[in-house]
């Protein structure tokens, strides 16, 4: 039976019409309802012709979670009356729940990628919906891209509704071609905010790193908020570990405790909908997962940590995970809303309101900040390898996409040009990253398809960390273990065995057969022993286990998780497997490089054969005769690592570099460029032939510079011998003196005493430019500084000579020093 006064109740049901209208107009729309209005619930049984009225649809309803599509469809089915899988069903990966007679089926955006990749025709669907497109989840932007070019292409009749929890959907209406927006008024109770900063400052995250100070003050502001208000207490954490710490603080308060997470037990997760059946207090740690795709009933008021997961990916080392981050302003607000949902509520947020206005308005969208390779390799299927022609809210940063598609050759999902492979297509359908895909997929043939199912399921969702750092230890864990996660894993072990075959190779011990697997979903992360449980990574990067770790005495680790310590070069292990350099050079083979090496370092040129995995060395012997070639390239990386003082400078050289740099500025070409950078990059023109003679630093050191440089000059169109004449090395001044002039500065410069410039009216020009007097005093001392020495005479003499003529008595201080004869004696000297 319908429950139809509950579907009357929530508040959507006013916007239902416009959207109807909308849909049938331009067959796609943005809807803008807040939680609770029912938009996931009431809009699909409406469009499917289950409430309402109107003719009978097939609606797909794509939500960013698991628990999500179960709690909707449970949902739904209860209010027309039914229990999931009759009309309304769902499907997630490893359950499906679906019926004949279903016609509202909600799935993970993950499963509908993988239904898009099989039937892009989607048939016998009439319309989707993408639920909480605001969250900007990966998975929810491609979907959203393959849905707007099958509606051009092939299905102009497929309706399409991108849903949100809030009200920034002109971004969404724009990329659907306009689509309009129809909003819902939601019914929203008045929510107190109330400041809860810890009293003492508290380390910022880093990684998956939150401080224990800020857990143990979250916990105390719970207490707060149980003994100050009334209802049911939602506390936002970041991760499952924060809401077990926090949990375990709260023993013994007058309420029951709850844990709501993607890897919590359904049971626990339908208690949790279900609200309080014994009319007791509940307090419910939550994830990100509950502000706005879950509706936690009987909530009055919601603690809010500031924190959230957000995936990140390091490609300088090579690692990819989820990190704690501020949460932005955006999530704020959806957390605080869930305080009034029902009645007034109150949110205790545990930071000062003067960070409040320095957080990031909105989560940064996932396709800037993750790991790319399963969203290449579902673009390349597509036929899109570069996605340049799917409508996205954002591009994919570019270097990401450049590392991704690294990956995917690597294991060979892609061909040179970027198209996918037969073998690239199968591992798009395991619903798997690529990287487990190939452990998947090669790991079955060496330790058999079981176990190498098991191995990647363990690494497809990481273990607890009670489970330890030792992945073969933690396989054994979760064999024996019957804790909710290892419940998840036998059923994701099921899953991926029925892909694979399980013939052959599954003999031997269990350690080799993880550590292989391992190695083969992160070929870059095997890392050679260093000593004191620290290691390093084919990638280049230094690995460090923690202190009593069990593995700190293996030689070679397959590292399958690690994050960077803030302020840290090496990363931290945190689940890695025992292997040997058998297997890593198995797994590793694509970074295998054998052969002469020849580069520069430690301040000159090392000559070596040598064989490696990466940057892990794996055998290194000195090489005598080195190709010659290798060893100018290695002398060339010298000098633009360490410049061309490696070469042999004198002053006049370097004088001479100068004047050319003067002429090349002023005069251009055919004056030579004679920066360090131009230089490098005509090494052959100068350099030659003494550069191709040296072997070793030595060898530079016995290099003329200024006779090198002397090649350059443009001998061929006869300039050269004007160099003298354009940038002169000395200009002889009225007293006969011949004084060097410095052209290193921004103005060629001529350093002279003042008594020696008597009777000279004009400024000495260097290539038509006027040089800048400094004119010295009898001791050489600076007396005035001048680019226009007429003016000096008629203007700054006197105060010079007012000032020095008493101090140098015996030096000249003519009244008109213009009409006077230059000298560089004294009065008496010069009589």
């Amino acid at each position: 039976m319908i429950r139809t006064d509950a579907l009357d109740q929530l508040p959507v049901r006013t916007a239902v019409p416009a959207l109807e209208r909308a849909l049938d107009d331009r067959g796609v729309a943005v809807l803008c309802a807040p939680p609770g209005t029912g938009k996931t619930t009431l809009v699909p049984l409406v469009l499917a012709g289950l409430a309402g009225g109107g003719p009978v649809r097939r609606v797909v309803v794509a939500e960013p979670r698991r628990i999500a599509a179960r709690a909707a469809a449970r949902r739904m089915a209860w209010l027309i009356g039914e229990r999931a899988g009759g009309r309304v069903g769902f499907t997630v990966r490893g359950e499906r729940v679906v019926g004949r007679d279903t016609v509202v089926e909600v799935v993970t955006t993950g499963v509908l990628l993988q239904r898009l990749q099989r039937d892009q025709e989607l048939a016998g669907v009439d319309a989707v919906i993408i639920d909480e497109c605001h969250e900007r989840h990966l998975d929810a932007d491609t979907v959203a891209a393959f849905l707007l070019d099958v509606r051009e292409a092939i299905r102009p009749d497929l309706r399409l509704v991108a849903a949100s929890a809030t009200t920034d959907a002109q971004g969404w209406a724009r990329l659907l071609g306009d689509a309009p927006v129809v909003e819902a008024e939601g019914v929203s109770h008045p929510v107190e905010v109330v400041w809860a900063p810890p009293a003492a400052p508290v380390r910022p995250p880093h990684g998956m790193r939150v401080d224990p100070a800020l857990l143990t003050h979250v916990a105390a502001t719970v207490r707060r908020a149980l003994a100050e208000r009334d209802g049911d207490v939602l506390c936002f954490l970041p991760g499952v570990g924060e809401i077990g710490r926090v949990a375990g603080q709260l023993a013994g308060v007058a309420a029951e405790v709850l844990q709501v997470h993607g890897r919590a037990p359904a049971a626990v997760q339908d208690a949790v909908l279900a609200g309080s059946s014994g009319g007791g207090r509940r307090v419910v740690l939550a994830t990100s997962v509950a502000e706005s795709s879950l509706t936690v009933p009987g909530v009055r008021v919601v603690v809010d940590s500031g924190l959230a997961r957000e995936p990140r990916t390091d490609h300088a080392r090579g690692l990819s995970a989820l990190t704690t981050v501020r949460a932005s302003q955006a999530a704020g607000r959806q957390r605080a809303g869930r305080a009034g949902r029902e009645a007034p509520g109150a949110v205790y947020r545990c930071w000062a309101q003067a960070e409040d206005g320095r957080l990031a308005r909105f989560p940064s969208p996932e396709i800037k900040v993750a790991d790319l390779a399963a969203f290449a390799l579902q673009a390349a299927c597509w036929g899109d390898p570069d996605a340049s022609g799917l409508a996205l809210l954002d591009p994919p940063p570019a270097g990401a996409m450049s590392a991704a598609r690294e990956v995917l050759t690597a294991v060979g999902a892609v061909d040179a040009e970027g198209r996918v492979t037969g073998r690239g297509t199968r591992m798009s359908r395991l619903g798997l990253h690529p990287r487990l895909a190939r452990a998947l997929l090669d790991g079955a043939a060496g330790v058999g398809g079981r176990r190498a199912a098991e191995v990647v399921a363990l690494l497809s969702e990481e273990p607890p960390r009670e489970y330890g750092d030792d992945l073969a230890a933690a396989l054994r864990a979760a064999r024996r273990g019957g804790d909710g996660y290892a419940g998840r894993w036998r059923q994701e072990v099921r899953r991926l065995s029925s892909f694979v075959a399980d013939a052959g190779g599954g003999s031997g011990p269990d350690d080799a057969a993880v550590g292989l697997v391992a190695a083969l979903a992160f070929p870059e992360r095997v890392a050679r022993a260093r000593g004191e449980g620290a290691f390093l990574m084919a990638s280049g990067t230094g690995a460090e286990l923690r202190d009593g770790s069990g593995l700190r005495s293996a030689p070679w680790l397959a590292v399958a998780v690690a994050d960077r310590p803030a302020h840290s070069a090496s990363a931290r292990v945190r689940l890695a497997a025992v292997i040997d350099e058998e297997t890593a050079r198995t797994a590793a083979g694509h970074l295998r490089f054998a052969g002469e090496e020849v580069h520069w370092a430690g301040g000159d040129v090392v000559a070596r054969r040598v064989e490696r995995l990466g940057a892990v060395e794996l055998s290194v012997r000195p090489l005598k005769q080195p190709a010659p070639g290798l060893v100018r390239e290695a002398l060339v990386e010298g000098l633009r690592r360490e410049g061309l003082g490696l070469l042999r400078w004198t002053r006049e050289t370097g004088q001479l570099r100068e004047r050319l740099a003067f002429l090349h500025r002023e005069l251009g070409e055919p004056w030579p460029d004679v920066s360090q950078g131009a230089l490098l990059e005509r090494t052959e023109q100068w350099l030659e032939p003494e550069l191709s003679r040296a072997r070793r630093r030595s060898d530079l050191a016995r290099i003329d510079a200024g006779q090198a440089l002397r090649r350059l000059l443009p001998w061929a169109t006869g300039e050269a011998v004007r160099l003298d004449e354009l940038a002169p090395e000395r200009i002889e001044v009225p007293s006969g003196s011949r004084i060097r002039v410095e052209y290193g500065g921004a103005q060629p410069v001529l350093a002279v005493k003042l008594q020696e410039l008597f009777g000279l009216r004009e400024t000495p020009r260097v290539a038509g430019v006027p040089v800048l007097v400094h004119l010295l005093s009898p001791a050489g001392r600076p007396a005035a500084v001048t680019a226009d020495l007429a003016s000096f005479w008629q203007d700054g003499y006197r105060a010079v000579r007012a000032e020095l003529r008493g101090r140098y008595p015996k030096h000249p201080w003519p009244e008109d020093p213009t009409t006077v004869e230059a000298t560089r004696f004294t009065k008496r000297a010069r009589r």
